[in-house]
């Protein structure tokens, strides 16, 4: 593994009327979650484009928008145009994956494909070949605050071994039930990136929150 752990702090857990102060909370950061929910795909509504928009001219760091949207063939452009970082679709929403994630990055972002914690990597692995993320789901996607699946780790192994080896180019991104008690074995398995929400903005200091976690993934790795 090349780079040092990863922290995207998810701001789903943090105060949505100041969300310009809450990302400068944790300018230590890596990239910062966004949570974009539409009340379809997943039973939650969370935020949109215009919030992303005036996220990204408030906040210096790389926006990680994950969106668990319908149709993000149609949607997930608008992202990548708004000048997001790394833009991920969930391969159960998406109509043409290996086209969306050519569109994505002639928009300019990284694309990232996510996968709910009962879908299966091994019949995804060619479209794969074109992302730049895998967003493995460690608990329902929908709501913050959940208790993390331990058994979708050997799918974190899975691409872990298949990017060791040189068949896959990606970011191992983790989010669900991140936390100082999960942590280690999400970096075990091979995790680069992990989504923390709550572990970080319900902690007395955020960014403080943050190296802890980093640190604890650094030394389990």
């Amino acid at each position: 593994m090349a780079h040092p752990p990863m922290i995207a702090p998810s701001i789903l857990s943090a105060d949505f009327a100041r969300l310009a102060d809450e990302a400068a909370a944790v300018a230590g950061a890596d990239w910062l979650h966004v949570d974009v929910m539409d009340a379809h795909f997943v039973p939650n509504l969370t935020l949109g484009l215009p919030v992303v928009k005036a996220l990204r001219e408030a906040t210096d760091l790389p926006l990680d928008c994950h969106l668990m949207i319908e149709d993000p063939d149609r949607w997930a452009i608008g992202y990548a145009e708004a000048g997001v970082h790394n833009v991920t679709v969930h391969v159960e929403a998406a109509a043409d994956p290996v086209r969306l994630a050519k569109d994505l990055r002639a928009a300019g972002a990284m694309a990232g494909l996510s996968l709910k914690p009962g879908t299966p990597l091994e019949p995804h692995l060619d479209v794969l070949k074109h992302y730049d993320t895998l967003l493995v789901m460690s608990v329902e996607p929908g709501f913050g605050g959940q208790k993390f699946m331990p058994e979708v780790l050997d799918k974190v192994r899975t691409a872990r071994r298949l990017v060791d080896t040189g068949h896959l180019t990606l970011v191992v991104e983790i989010d669900g039930g991140i936390n100082a008690d999960t942590i280690e074995q999400a970096a075990e398995a091979g995790v680069d990136c992990f989504v923390a929400g709550s572990a970080v903005y319900d902690a007395a200091d955020p960014a403080e929150a943050m190296e802890r976690l980093r640190a604890q993934a650094a030394r389990a790795r």
